[in-house]
């Protein structure tokens, strides 16, 4: 039995588009997948090898590239690392593929049955049990749901499901959603809740934190900030994915040459976040992939302080850049300008009717026009490497136009701390960002930046405005809209935000993820931050 969705919208990433749209894609996962649940699947390498068959008492080793920011509770667990283990430790009852972004029933039995336009029922998996051993009930669910609904608890993805009412148990196998509004995606959209042991997890959440249990392939062993995760088979698994390795070390490899170094020894079979200039020889050994994203680099100016409350001068300083030349000097090309919010490739493009190319004069023209002259500013950035590539060039150009620009890179944590971004005390800011590790459908791309208060009004400023709240008006309508009306609203939005550019894409990155296919069955490099080993299996 198929336990993709049959009734909701797949969401694939953004490179297999063709594929998906030609009806290939569809029939090759299902019989990937089919091969790899059952531990026979084969996989070709470089130069047609064949992996061979899947050894389940093998382990698998991985270098990430960023280290525990945050813990694993999956609540408030917003860190790129964290994440990614997630998507390994813990279901929600839908769950979309890391890869494709294609939605399947995990903890739910069947299909989310739709009651009426404000209420659901999912059913959950017979005989699924947490990492603990007790078996996973409907009060766990209902209660993985209000903890994250609680205002008190202030959960980084409430704002996803803003569209839940109430969540109640119906009876020992059934719940029931009550929402405020229709929504045509809820299936694929509740996949951002976990469903966690309520025992546990209310007993002491930092504990919980720390030493996270869920339903997931692989139970967590333990972790080290700077150092490495571990995870183990979970054998009690009854799921649709079970894990086809005995064991998985992450190893916390920030440094970018050492993460080069330990695959090219053979240490890891699979890397994240490939440098761009070790792209050429890794390919000689082992396979590579840059994945098209949505993830961005993006511009966020402070609206509350002058002159960057003039949409002008925002405009200016995003024509003064020549996008092509940042892209191929600081990332060798691995990158597309924007033309709009969304990625080319996308199933959510829609061109912009304001398109950012580069022209100095009429960044110019555009600082005249708002009277603004002698302007000095402070990029402030995140100290990721290729983000400190990136800015240098960002001031070459800014400095051409009678921009004096001053650089201030801080790590993350600074960037967005009280003397900084959350205390409106900045002029502009540039920074990475990718909300599509939490879904890919347009409303939660848009609405991780531009609905409610977190960024529009905290971060920069643009909540009090009359094209914000056209904003809001245009996500709400969307969510129940046909489809076609749906594209509409969409498209206004885009346009809406390209003009106005309070936080607007630079460029769109290409993430390069290399493993060797003559020991890995099943792996898939990933539109999104990390890396996942979801259906993934050693052959030797």
């Amino acid at each position: 039995m198929s336990n993709t969705l049959q009734n909701l919208p797949a969401t694939p990433a953004s490179r297999r588009t063709f594929l998906k749209a030609a009806g290939v894609l569809g029939a090759a996962t299902a019989f990937t997948a089919t091969l790899a649940a059952c531990g026979s699947s084969t996989d070709t390498g470089k130069d047609g090898a064949t992996a061979g068959t899947v050894n389940k008492d093998l382990s698998i080793e991985a270098g990430i590239s960023y280290s525990l920011s945050t813990g694993f509770d999956p609540m408030s667990s917003s860190g790129a690392t964290p994440l990614a283990a997630n998507l390994h430790i813990f279901e929600g009852l839908v769950e979309l593929h890391p890869a494709t972004r294609e939605p399947y029933n995990a903890l739910a039995k069947e299909d989310p049955k739709k009651i009426d336009d404000l209420t659901y029922q999912v059913t959950i998996r017979d005989g699924a049990k947490f990492h603990d051993g007790t078996p996973v009930t409907t009060e766990d669910v209902v209660y993985s749901f209000e903890r994250v609904m609680d205002p008190a608890n202030k959960a980084l993805f409430a704002q996803f499901i803003f569209f839940l009412d109430s969540v109640k148990v119906v009876d020992a196998t059934t719940v029931e959603f009550k929402l405020k509004t229709a929504f045509a995606g809820f299936g694929p959209r509740i996949s951002v809740v976990k469903v966690v042991p309520k025992a546990v997890a209310s007993a002491d959440q930092k504990a919980f934190d720390a030493k996270p249990i869920g339903t997931g392939p692989y139970k967590f062993v333990s972790a080290a900030k700077d150092d490495k995760i571990v995870f183990a088979r979970n054998d009690d698994y009854n799921g649709p994915k079970p894990a086809l390795a005995k064991d998985m070390t992450w190893f916390l490899l920030s440094d970018a040459s050492a993460r080069v170094t330990a695959m090219q020894s053979g240490r890891v079979q699979a890397i994240e976040d490939v440098p761009y200039l070790d792209v050429d020889a890794l390919k000689s050994k082992v396979d590579v992939e840059a994945v098209q994203s949505f993830g961005l680099m993006f511009l966020m100016f402070n609206l509350s302080k002058a002159p960057f409350d003039k949409k002008e001068v925002r405009q200016a300083l995003h024509y003064a850049l020549d996008k092509e030349a940042i892209i191929k000097t600081a990332l060798l090309g691995n990158a597309t300008a924007a033309t709009s919010y969304f990625q080319e490739g996308s199933p959510n493009y829609q061109k912009a009717s304001t398109v950012y190319t580069f022209d100095a004069d009429k960044a110019k023209s555009l600082l005249s026009a708002a009277g603004v002259s002698g302007l000095k500013l402070t990029l402030t950035s995140t100290d990721t490497a290729w983000v400190k590539d990136v800015i240098p060039l960002i001031k070459k150009n800014w400095d051409a136009i009678g921009v004096e620009t001053t650089l201030e890179p801080l790590a993350s944590a600074a960037v967005y701390g009280p003397d900084k971004v959350s205390g409106l005390k900045y002029d502009v800011v540039a920074a990475p960002g990718d909300p599509s590790v939490f879904g890919n459908d347009a409303d939660i791309l848009l609405s991780w930046w531009f609905r409610g208060n977190t960024w529009a009004k905290n971060r920069f400023a643009w909540s009090e405005s009359a094209e914000y709240k056209e904003v809001q008006t245009k996500l709400d309508a969307a969510l129940a809209a046909p489809e076609a009306d749906a594209k509409k609203l969409y498209s206004e939005i885009i346009n809406i935000i390209a003009e106005e550019v309070p936080l607007y894409p630079i460029f769109h990155r290409k993430l390069p993820t290399a493993w060797d296919s003559k020991k890995l069955s099943g792996f898939q490099p990933l539109p999104t931050t990390g890396v996942s080993f979801v259906g993934v299996g050693r052959t030797s």
